[in-house]
């Protein structure tokens, strides 16, 4: 997909005398998908889940400091937007299980990014504040 932000050159598209507003239909599905993966817990689920079905149990404790209500709600969020399956197998007790959508290993890229990302500035970004 081919689309100009101005920020390709870090420089604006327009002169001056133009409506320098996006585009709103791009506006409309990047706000879709920030609306489905914000939140403080939501990427750290999607990676938790990027190797494969997860129980509920193992997901908790696999992200550190997030809550049994607050993981319940954020995956009931993922599995309505469509990021998410939960498969419930009758067995004694319960199992519960949680993996991702083809949808959301369509993010996989995008992860990628952000890792690559976090690696060049994360440190410099870290080395900053211990300076301040």
């Amino acid at each position: 997909m081919d689309f100009e932000t101005g920020m390709e050159n870090l420089t604006s598209v327009c002169d001056g005398d133009c409506d320098c507003s996006p585009d709103p239909t791009l506006l409309a599905d990047f706000k879709r998908a920030i609306h489905a993966l914000g939140g403080k817990w939501k990427l750290e689920i999607l990676f938790a889940l990027m190797n494969g079905a997860v129980r509920f149990g193992v997901l908790r404790r696999s992200i550190g400091g997030i809550t049994q209500h607050m993981l319940t709600t954020q995956l009931r969020e993922l599995e309505q937007d469509g990021l998410v399956t939960r498969t419930v197998f009758a067995e004694k007790p319960l199992r519960v299980e949680y993996e991702l959508t083809d949808a959301a290993y369509g993010l996989l890229p995008a992860f990628k990014e952000m890792l690559s990302w976090s690696r060049l500035y994360g440190d410099a970004r870290l080395a900053a504040s211990r300076q301040a």
